[in-house]
C-alpha cells in the first residue's frame, strides 16, 4: 500500500469547509471557536510560504437563520434569498478571522459554468492566480443567489475539486463529518474499517461510498469520491479528514486518521496533457524563429513573436502553435479572440491597449496554458 504524504511537501492547498462544520445545526449560528481554530491552522500554512485557498459552504445555512426560514427543504427562491443574506455574513466572517492573523481574504463567487466554460475558466483562474501572487487567501463559494437548479449543500465537494484543478493546487483537503472512507458505512456496519490510502479510484472504491452523512451536509461520501476523481485526474492529491475536531488541518499533519487519494501526476503535467490531447483546436498561430526559441526555453508567447493567425476562435479556445516552417510545435489556450489576435500580430505588448482600445493580457498564450511537443 502506498504511504501517506506529508503536508509539508505541498505548495498550494485548497481547504473545503462544509456547512455542517461551520454552522451549528440546532441554532443556525456560526461555530466561532471552531472557525478560529481552523484559521490558526490556515495561518500556519500561510506562514510556511504555502498558497492557501478556502472553499466555504454556509451562506444558505446562515441566511436562513437571519431570515427565520423554517427547517427542512427550501424552495429555490427561498434558497436564493437565504444565500444572498448569508453570503454577506460568511464573507465578513472569513475576512475577520483571516485578517486577525495577518491574511487578506478575497471573495470569489463562481458557478459551474465558470469552471467548465473555457473563457470564464481562464478569467477565474487568472483572478485566483493574481490573488495568490499577492499572498491573499481566496475564499470561494458557489454563487447560490443565481442558481437555476436545485441548490444542494454537498455540491461544494465537486466545486472544491474543480477549483483545485483550476488553480493548479497540488492538494485538496476535504474537511468532513467523518474521518475518511470506510470499507462500508460505519453507522451501518460496526466492522467497517478506515482506508488510509487510495492509490486509484476504481469500481471497488466507488462501491464503498455511502449515502448522505447529515442533514446540513447532503453530499455524503458519494460526492467526495466524485470530487476525488476530478482532483486526481487533474494532478491534485486529495485527503478527507475529520473536521469536527479543533485544529483539523493540524491534526491531519500530525497523522490523525484520514483517507488520502493519490494521483500519479501533478497539476502542471495533467493540465498540459488536457490541452494537448483533450481539446479540439479552433485555429492556429504562426510564430517566428525567435519566438520558437523563447518557447523552448520556457517563455510565454507574446504578440511580437506572432507572424499570422488563422481560423475562427474565441478567447480560451485551443489553437495550434506553428513555427516559421508551418510545423506544429505545440498547442495552447489563446488569450484573445481571432479578430483581436490578428490586430496584435507582431506588436509589442505595451501597444495592446492602444491597438484594442482596452487593456489586455501581455501574453498571446501564457506558458501555463501551453503544451509543447517535447513536454
Amino acid at each position: 500500500m502506498s504511504s501517506r504524504p506529508s503536508l509539508d511537501s505541498f505548495r498550494r492547498i485548497v481547504v473545503k469547509v462544509g456547512s455542517s462544520l461551520l454552522v451549528d445545526h440546532a441554532g443556525g449560528t456560526l461555530k466561532r471557536d471552531w472557525l478560529e481554530a481552523l484559521a490558526d491552522d490556515l495561518a500556519g500554512l500561510h506562514a510556511a510560504g504555502k498558497d492557501v485557498l478556502v472553499v466555504s459552504s454556509g451562506s444558505i445555512a446562515l441566511g436562513r437563520t437571519v431570515l427565520k426560514l423554517p427547517k427542512g427543504a427550501l424552495r429555490l427562491e427561498d434558497s436564493q434569498a437565504a444565500a444572498a443574506v448569508g453570503q454577506i455574513a460568511l464573507a465578513r466572517t472569513w475576512s475577520e478571522v483571516l485578517g486577525a492573523r495577518g491574511m487578506t481574504a478575497g471573495q470569489i463567487l463562481v458557478t459551474l459554468n465558470d469552471t467548465e466554460e473555457r473563457r470564464r475558466y481562464l478569467n477565474a483562474r487568472e483572478t485566483i492566480g493574481r490573488l495568490l501572487d499577492m499572498r491573499a487567501v481566496p475564499v470561494i463559494n458557489e454563487n447560490d443567489t443565481v442558481a437555476t437548479t436545485e441548490i444542494r449543500y454537498g455540491d461544494n465537494d465537486r466545486l472544491a475539486a474543480r477549483v483545485a484543478t483550476m488553480a493548479s493546487a497540488d492538494l485538496l483537503i476535504l474537511l468532513s463529518d467523518i474521518d475518511g472512507l470506510y470499507t462500508a458505512p460505519p453507522h451501518e456496519d460496526p466492522s467497517a474499517t478506515l482506508i488510509p490510502v487510495v492509490a486509484r479510484i476504481g469500481a471497488e472504491i466507488e462501491a464503498m461510498a455511502g449515502g448522505a452523512a447529515s442533514e446540513l451536509s447532503r453530499g455524503g461520501m458519494r460526492t467526495k469520491i466524485e470530487a476525488g476523481k476530478i482532483a486526481t485526474s487533474g494532478g491534485t492529491h486529495m485527503v478527507i479528514g475529520d473536521g469536527r475536531i479543533a485544529h483539523p488541518v493540524r491534526r491531519i499533519a500530525a497523522g490523525a486518521p484520514c483517507t488520502w487519494f493519490l494521483t500519479p501526476s501533478n497539476p502542471v503535467t495533467a493540465r498540459k496533457k488536457w490541452i494537448a490531447g483533450s481539446l479540439e483546436p479552433r485555429g492556429a498561430v504562426h510564430i517566428d524563429a525567435g519566438a520558437a526559441r523563447a518557447l523552448s526555453s520556457g517563455a510565454s508567447l507574446l504578440p511580437a513573436g506572432v507572424t499570422r493567425v488563422e481560423g475562427v476562435f474565441a478567447r480560451g479556445d485551443c489553437v495550434l502553435i506553428r513555427d516559421f516552417r508551418g510545423a506544429e510545435i505545440g498547442r495552447g489556450l489563446i488569450a484573445y479572440d481571432a479578430l483581436e489576435a490578428a490586430q496584435l500580430v507582431g506588436r509589442n505588448s505595451r501597444e495592446i491597449e492602444a491597438v484594442l482600445g482596452v487593456p489586455g493580457r501581455a501574453e498571446m498564450i501564457h506558458r501555463d496554458d501551453m503544451a509543447l511537443g517535447q513536454e
